[in-house]
């Protein structure tokens, strides 16, 4: 199937392609790998937002992937998923985290939304929405906390407060808020990005992920029908994949970039680099402490994708029978996941300027992107806190705490 040419839907978007199975949606993200990773470079440098290879993403049916086989969908598994955002995030880390929250939000529909609202949102997602993220808050004390409030107004809602963070918001059909309700209840609100009191603003300034769009999103006094609303909280008052889903995504980003470095690393030694003068050889492929730390990165990297594909298996498990327990395994094993795509990712980015030499850092060639996006994208949720919860879960049976960040 080519992406560019398939169109078999019949919904809002007409272009978009209902994807099939786990095998279909892989050799897709095969595509797009290849032709996203054309100009990712120069996307990066003059921060130029990927509002035609969102597009393309979109209508190649990529997102709708985690709809539910009962609802039209390919209900991928998530060591697919994960697949996914991997191969997309090789050719271009910012693409790989847009639909992040998309995916997440998909799941908070499955999970927490009525019949009614199952039917109508999964058939949205399929004919090509795309959802947005509106969660965190950057001045309160943790970042599980909240600001932003919903109350009920006549026969819906008025959602307001200040977001920041927003992935995906300026690509987005729907920005989906989470806010506290009157009673302090976490509830969660989809709203259409046309919305009269609704603003996203392009504010994102961090020198890693530069084009995923994560700037500020406002609401004021912004009326949500009753409809486009349901629980939040109860995601994680009752089991639910919601948490290891998340974090599976991240460290699929993370994973990623750390196959894009390694490539570049050792695109660079083949092609540009020069041998040390101490290692008598005549070419930097063949200097022996390269060799070294080349096959070194392959054996982490190789380790980091064998844990992330296991972790999915965790979370396919929690899918099939919720309960604290598949919750608490799968959590770990995601945690442990995550842990090895951040040192590899951060390793890799490392090392490509170290065996590259000094001409690797010229600007003309844009490689530090790669370690610009593990820095920043790694720091989504510290992995120093999932040692804490992988040790404390194997030697005290504690299960880890229920929530998005692990």
């Amino acid at each position: 199937m080519s992406v560019a040419t398939e169109n078999t839907a019949t919904g809002s978007n007409a272009s978009v392609h209902r994807i099939a199975s786990d095998r279909e949606a892989i050799q897709i993200a095969l595509e797009l790998r290849r032709s996203f990773a054309v100009g990712a470079a120069q996307r990066d440098e003059q921060r130029i937002l990927p509002v035609s290879e969102i597009e393309a993403f979109s209508r190649s049916g990529l997102w709708a992937i985690t709809v539910p086989r009962t609802y039209g969908g390919a209900g991928v598994s998530a060591s697919t998923l994960a697949e996914v955002v991997a191969l997309i995030s090789e050719a271009d880390a910012s693409i790989g985290q847009i639909p992040q929250n998309h995916y997440f939000m998909v799941e908070v529909v499955r999970w927490n939304g009525t019949e009614d609202q199952k039917q109508f949102f999964f058939a949205k997602v399929l004919d090509g929405d795309r959802f947005g993220n509106a969660l965190s808050e950057r001045k309160t004390k943790t970042v599980a906390d909240y600001n932003t409030r919903i109350a009920s107004a006549g026969e819906g809602f008025v959602l307001s407060g200040q977001k920041f963070y927003s992935t995906g918001a300026l690509f987005a059909d729907w920005i989906v808020v989470v806010a506290k309700d009157p009673l302090d209840y976490l509830r969660v609100a989809f709203v259409p990005k046309d919305s009269p009191g609704l603003e996203v603003i392009d504010d994102w300034s961090s020198f890693g992920q530069r084009t995923t769009g994560s700037g500020t999103a406002l609401f004021q006094e912004v009326y949500v029908p009753a409809e486009f609303v349901m629980s939040y909280q109860k995601s994680f008052d009752q089991p639910s994949p919601l948490g290891p889903l998340a974090q599976i995504i991240h460290a699929a980003v993370d994973l990623g970039i750390a196959r894009a470095a390694i490539q570049e690393s050792v695109s660079w030694i083949r092609t540009r680099a020069r041998p040390w003068i101490d290692s008598g050889r005549d070419s930097a492929a063949e200097d022996p402490l390269s060799l070294f730390q080349i096959g070194e990165l392959h054996i982490a990297l190789h380790a980091a994708e064998e844990l992330l594909r296991l972790s999915g298996y965790a979370v396919d498990n929690v899918l099939a029978d919720p309960n604290f327990d598949t919750l608490a395994t799968a959590s770990v094993a995601v945690a442990e996941a995550k842990v090895l795509t951040t040192e590899i990712s951060l390793a890799a980015t490392n090392k490509l300027f170290e065996l590259g030499g000094t001409a690797s850092t010229l600007a003309q060639w844009n490689l530090d992107r790669h370690w610009r996006n593990a820095r920043t994208h790694t720091l989504h949720d510290p992995v120093r806190w999932k040692y804490f919860a992988i040790g404390n879960f194997v030697l005290n049976q504690v299960r880890p705490p229920r929530n998005g960040a692990i």
